[in-house]
């Protein structure tokens, strides 16, 4: 074998590796997505105003606007969107167009799957694990990120996101507490395992929730440090969602409300799902073919 066969032999040689390192990150994914999943479990509930009936005023109106009486409460959420990402700073954002799905599961993690077209990838965190993981034309790896700094940060987007599109997460309970701020913004404590994490929630006279807050630890920033920082977005265009009344419009990103916040996330929501629903659908379904299949319906 001459010189150039050496060198095709070690190029694909490369390229099935790279290939198989990256399927091995999309069944990761999926088996956490799937985990996830199932983290909403018992008996079903449903949303009562009397369960926030002791809250500031500011998160009853919250609840009001967000749920629906009589609403299933769900923690676990599956969101569609597509939008623009930021890759670049403030002075030069650099956006491109996105695509991506998520599953929401506060407190217990998310799994948000990215493709921009060049970049594809994921984000995404476990009871047991946290990651940062992006391929350059889904053959090259460019980022990779992992440990404990990243799994508190990895916590703080979870709250961030819970107050966004999972606000039955945020009633009160053994992991989540309200605080007064002010007549139009309330403060939901949210603490699991080694974390505890702070979402300052503002509303409107209605009760939407206009824009959220946290204190994120995070290394965006100049040092490349991390620290806590302002981090959260500002939402809009709420539509109905199987009795939720949800943001489809999110905009959002590091440093908000300082000199140097850029909106890097604008995102469209093209859908919102509840997996616990189409569970129950199953269910019911694979029952009603069991009594069809004794004769004992039509």
């Amino acid at each position: 074998m001459n010189s150039i066969g050496y060198l095709l032999a070690f190029a694909v040689t490369v390229a099935v590796a790279l290939l198989g390192w990256r399927a091995m990150d999309n069944r990761a994914d999926q088996q956490a997505w799937k985990r996830l999943a199932q983290t909403e479990k018992g008996e079903r509930r449903f949303f009562d105003p009397v369960m926030v009936a002791g809250l500031p005023e500011p998160a009853r109106r919250y609840f009001a606007y967000t749920i629906q009486p009589g609403a299933t409460l769900h923690s676990v959420v599956e969101i569609e969107m597509s939008g623009e990402l930021g890759l670049g700073s403030k002075d030069a954002p650099n956006y491109r167009p996105m695509e991506a799905r998520q599953i929401l599961a506060p407190p217990y993690g998310l799994v948000w799957k990215l493709n921009t077209g060049m970049i594809s990838g994921s984000d995404g965190a476990t009871l047991d694990a946290s990651w940062t993981r992006f391929w350059l034309f889904g053959l090259i790896p460019i980022v990779r990120a992992e440990g404990a700094d990243h799994k508190r940060s990895a916590f703080g987007r979870v709250i961030a996101e819970a107050a966004f599109w999972a606000p039955a997460s945020l009633l009160p309970s053994r992991f989540v507490e309200w605080q007064a701020l002010d007549q139009n913004a309330a403060r939901a404590i949210v603490r699991y395992n080694e974390f505890e994490q702070a979402v300052d929630i503002f509303v409107n006279e209605e009760g939407a929730p206009t824009t959220v807050v946290i204190q994120r630890w995070s290394n965006e920033n100049p040092d490349r440090q991390f620290r806590e920082q302002p981090f959260g977005g500002e939402l809009s265009r709420f539509k109905n969602f199987a009795g939720y009344r949800l943001p489809t419009r999110v905009e959002g990103g590091n440093h908000i409300g300082g000199h140097d916040y850029y909106p890097f996330f604008k995102a469209e929501v093209q859908d919102i799902r509840f997996p616990a629903d189409t569970t129950c659908a199953l269910v019911a379904g694979n029952r009603h073919e069991r009594y069809r299949s004794v004769g004992g319906g039509q």
